[in-house]
């Protein structure tokens, strides 16, 4: 039996952080075929980054605009039903988005349910378990990043050497 290799796409895991509280939300939306929950991600595209198709992919599917980081978080897997009806499986390159702003209209207003919820509730709502792992991954990232001591042991622009 012949085993394809897996079909390459990008997606964002989508974030915003509450200023009063500092807690970090991630954006989940429903899948159109499944109703699952899912990241916004999509087919490569020509003349973009994989970051850039990753941002893109969250502005058509769940409305959201952001700065998408230019290295990945990690990878997972899952299978998906090709509309001829072949099954593929499907490798999803995972970058960070910081959304700065939410649209009124995009494409697929409407076709999809979008909710903020917590990593914790991301990571329970999800099928793929390489998903589960990349969302707890993010959790530890961003609470090292957002922690009091992290920030105090950033280097200040005085501290940057000259190069």
């Amino acid at each position: 039996m012949f085993r394809r290799p897996p079909r390459q796409q990008y997606g964002a895991i989508c974030y915003r952080v509450k200023k009063k509280s500092g807690e970090v939300e991630v954006l989940l939306m429903t899948s159109r075929d499944t109703g699952r929950w899912v990241i916004p991600k999509g087919w490569p595209m020509s003349g973009k980054s994989a970051h850039e198709v990753a941002a893109q992919e969250a502005f058509e599917e769940a409305g959201v605009r952001g700065v998408a980081e230019m290295e990945t978080l990690g990878a997972y897997t899952y299978p998906k039903l090709l509309r001829d009806g072949v099954q593929v499986v499907c490798k999803v390159q995972v970058y960070a988005l910081e959304v700065t702003d939410m649209a009124k209209n995009f494409k697929e207003k409407g076709e999809r349910r979008i909710e903020w919820v917590s990593l914790d509730e991301a990571a329970g709502r999800v099928r793929e378990p390489e998903l589960r792992g990349l969302f707890l991954t993010f959790k530890r990232k961003m609470s090292d990043r957002l922690s009091p001591k992290a920030a105090k042991q950033a280097p200040t622009a005085k501290q940057i050497p000259a190069e």
